[in-house]
C-alpha cells in the first residue's frame, strides 16, 4: 500500500456546517467530504481490493466508494487533516488478515469435572426433597 499514491486518488469537497456555530456557519465551508473510490483504485491491488470491500461493505456505497466526513473543527485544513488520518485507520484495518483459528479439543479432565459437578448438584438437590415413607 503506497500512500502518496492513494493520496493522490482522493478527492476532498469542503462543505458548510451543519449544527450551532453563529454566523461563521453561514460564511465558511469548514466541514471536509473525502471520498474515495475502492472499486477504480489503481493503487491497491487486486487482493487488497476484494479484502478492503469484504470488511468495508457496510461502510461503501453500492458503486464502491467510501465516503468520509469531519466537522469537528471550526478549521477546514485541520478537518481535512482528521478526515485523512481516519481514513488511513480504516484502510489499514481493512487490510489486515485474520489469521485462522484453531480448533482445540476439549480436555477429558475438563469434561470428567464438569460431571462431577453436576452428580454432586444432583445429590445435594435430591437431598432437599421430603423423605418418602
Amino acid at each position: 500500500m503506497d500512500k502518496e499514491k492513494i493520496i493522490s486518488e482522493l478527492t476532498y469537497k469542503a462543505v458548510r456546517s451543519s449544527g450551532a456555530g453563529g454566523q461563521n456557519v453561514n460564511k465558511v465551508s469548514s466541514k471536509v467530504v473525502l471520498t474515495f473510490d475502492l472499486t477504480n483504485s489503481q493503487s491497491l491491488s487486486e487482493e487488497e481490493k476484494e479484502l478492503s470491500q469484504k470488511k468495508l461493505k457496510s461502510k461503501l456505497t453500492t458503486e464502491g466508494i467510501l465516503i468520509l466526513n469531519c466537522d469537528e473543527d471550526r478549521s477546514q485544513l485541520k478537518n481535512k487533516a482528521i478526515v485523512t488520518k481516519r481514513f488511513f485507520e480504516i484502510i489499514e484495518k481493512s487490510l489486515i488478515v485474520p489469521k485462522p483459528r484453531k480448533v482445540t479439543k476439549i480436555p477429558k479432565s475438563v469434561i470428567e469435572k464438569r460431571l462431577k459437578e453436576k452428580s454432586t448438584n444432583s445429590e445435594i438437590k435430591q437431598n432437599r426433597k421430603k423423605p418418602e415413607l
